[in-house]
């Protein structure tokens, strides 16, 4: 494999991002929006020939060094890439969506006075996130790590005059430092067995940290590997947006739409779901770790999902969706199944863009209006967007042969055949979440597309549906959205399509036990109205037309019967109250201790004011000998002679 055409992949997107955002005024909006989509064009297409040479031509996996930055203290610090099964799926992903965001930005920033600046900014995170996936080493993992974290900074608060815009995206740096605290913890605590940072040395030395213990506190010695693997998690919780660490990302809507296909879909988030899968191979000796990524993931896949159902912001809804889906991912991981964990990755990342993008073509044809309260009967107008709407929506709650089936329905087998501590509950929650998914959903496509308009006067007078600049990414994330998981779950799930890029010890291989009953993606479809997931699924499409199309009036009369449920989920669990009230209220309170007793009583008042005083004290006190008498220093000179003399005539004896 060429290392020069793995270079050319994240380097074409950087320097279409460095020209068009330096030189952005000069070469114009066209040659801006040319360049990056050739930038990332380019890079798609060169990550289809390598996905040719790895699947087709037998071409082996790459893993080499491509520079060494430096070398300390015998820890080497290097750009390599490691580019196996699981990455050039991620490369192909990450590019392809990119490609149709950059397509859709054409039409969707047409009017915007920062269109170069945000052409630039979405090829810049393409590159961070292609960096990302293509580390062979722990120290460029944390690069691509923080750089897409500082490219969503720019991108969240891309309109930053909108004071909620720069609160979302400070918000959304503070919580992923949190969970980056912990990942680099992680990463130190390899170090510190391993002596290096390339993974080909930490996966080498698994079994060895497995018997070793940490000293965390004094008298308590745990186990290294689950130390360091339960810290790795906590990184992937803040970028992946799992309870806790989740509330920056519903926020993040406040950014253009755009960046939420591109970023809160398909690419950042997911950085911590193929991190993990990445690491099987530590994870895979600690039941603990794995156990804490269960409960976790299954917590968030059910819980997230509810406040998709009080939502009313079309963008929120389709944020927590994505919140519940990075759920099931994670417990996907929790219970070793990190294959169908990617391959559910993989779907979602189309469908979800596709969901995203159609929710932003309708905000554009409604003159930037959210509120699916004052939408309705939209299907007529914008024909393509609802058609593609649906096809995503159809894909989001498993309906078979569509590609959200083949890879939910394979998370929650796996998750049925596990017996790992905490599987019980995530199975239950997956389960629940199933019905949950299809409820709010459908209450999105209900409110939004079905029913009489609810559009209001200003809303109708400039009401115009989007052009082909920007529905040609909805047919083109459509179609795999529809297609993918039929021709892919075989070879990926069941064929061995990841090799060794992800290791499962026999006993926990729950995807090998569900592919002895797999006989091709027909069958497997026609198997799901036979289990419950299809009738969950379909119960909550029901509801949701019953209590959001048919009859409006049940849901505002179940929303007055249940106030007290309603108001926990309009406030997001408190999450947000807790964080602004508790915990940062604490720490201004803690700062302003240091301040007042550190800084102005210790530092400024004993430290620095306290030696001025000091010298100024001890130089009015010598200031007192220097009298300016001659009688005064003849004195003191007899004096001093005196004291000399007698010194002597000791000394001699």
């Amino acid at each position: 494999m060429n290392p020069n055409l793995l270079l050319a992949i994240p380097l074409l997107p950087l320097a279409a991002a460095v020209i068009s955002g330096l030189f952005g005024r000069l070469i114009g909006r066209t040659a801006s929006a040319t360049l990056t989509i050739a930038g990332v064009l380019g890079a798609l297409v060169l990550s289809l020939k390598v996905f040719q040479q790895l699947a087709f031509e037998g071409v082996p996996s790459y893993n080499d060094t491509v520079y060494t930055w430096l070398v300390s203290d015998g820890i080497r610090m290097q750009v390599g890439f490691l580019v196996d099964q699981l990455t050039v799926l991620m490369m192909v992903v990450v590019t392809f969506v990119s490609l149709c965001v950059h397509v859709y930005t054409i039409g969707y920033m047409h009017d915007d006075a920062g269109y170069q600046r945000f052409f630039s900014y979405i090829s810049l995170f393409t590159f961070a996130m292609l960096m990302l996936v293509m580390s062979n080493n722990f120290m460029q993992l944390f690069f691509g790590w923080e750089a897409v974290g500082v490219v969503s900074y720019l991108l969240i608060g891309f309109w930053y005059t909108r004071p909620s815009a720069t609160f979302a995206n400070m918000k959304a740096f503070l919580v992923n430092r949190v969970g980056d605290f912990g990942f680099v913890l992680g990463i130190a605590g390899i170090v510190y067995f391993t002596g290096s940072l390339d993974y080909a040395d930490a996966f080498a030395a698994a079994p060895s940290m497995a018997t070793k213990t940490l000293s965390v506190m004094p008298g308590a010695a745990w186990p290294a590997l689950t130390v360091i693997c339960i810290c790795l998690f906590i990184g992937a919780m803040g970028k992946s947006a799992q309870m806790p660490l989740h509330v920056w990302l519903p926020d993040s809507m406040e950014g253009p739409t755009p960046i939420s296909a591109l970023i809160h879909a398909a690419t950042m988030v997911t950085a911590g779901i193929f991190m993990v899968a990445r690491m099987s191979p530590l994870f895979e000796l600690s039941e603990t770790a794995l156990s804490t990524v269960l409960v976790i993931g299954a917590t968030t896949a059910l819980f997230m999902g509810f406040l998709g159902i009080v939502s009313n912001d079309i963008k929120r809804v389709v944020a927590y969706s994505t919140l519940s889906q990075l759920g099931y991912m994670t417990v996907a991981l929790g219970v070793s199944g990190y294959s169908v964990a990617i391959f559910h990755l993989m779907t979602h990342a189309f469908f979800k863009a596709l969901l995203f993008l159609a929710a932003g073509a309708v905000i554009i044809a409604m003159h930037h209006e959210q509120d699916m309260r004052k939408m309705g009967g939209l299907r007529h107008r914008m024909p393509v967007t609802y058609w593609t709407s649906l096809i995503g929506a159809l894909a989001l709650i498993g309906t078979p042969f569509f590609s959200g089936f083949y890879s939910k329905d394979a998370l929650i087998e796996a998750v049925a055949e596990s017996h790992r501590v905490g599987a019980g509950y995530a199975y239950f929650c997956v389960l629940g979440g199933v019905f949950i998914t299809a409820l709010y959903t459908f209450r999105m496509i209900f409110m939004t597309f079905h029913g009489q308009e609810r559009l209001d006067h200003h809303a109708k007078a400039h009401f115009h549906d989007v052009g082909w600049d920007m529905k040609a990414p909805l047919v083109a994330l459509a179609i795999p959205s529809l297609l993918i998981g039929f021709f892919t779950v075989q070879p990926v799930l069941f064929g061995g399509w990841f090799g060794d890029a992800i290791q499962v010890l026999e006993h926990n291989d729950v995807i090998a036990h569900i592919g002895h009953h797999f006989q091709g993606p027909v069958a497997f479809a026609l198997h799901g109205p036979m289990g419950a997931p299809f009738w969950l699924a379909l119960g909550g499409v029901v509801t949701a037309w019953l209590f959001f199309l048919k009859n409006p009036s049940w849901a505002a009369a179940w929303e007055s019967r249940l106030s007290g449920l309603h108001t926990v989920l309009v406030n997001k669990y408190y999450f947000d109250w807790f964080n602004e009230n508790v915990l940062a209220r604490a720490s201004r309170g803690l700062g302003s201790v240091l301040w007042k007793a550190g800084d102005q009583a210790v530092i400024d008042g004993t430290l620095v004011n306290g030696s001025a005083k000091l010298v100024g004290w001890l130089a009015g006190v010598t200031r007192r000998v220097q009298t300016g008498y001659l009688y005064s220093y003849a004195l003191w000179m007899v004096v001093g002679l005196a004291v000399l003399l007698a010194w002597f005539l000791l000394s001699a004896h």
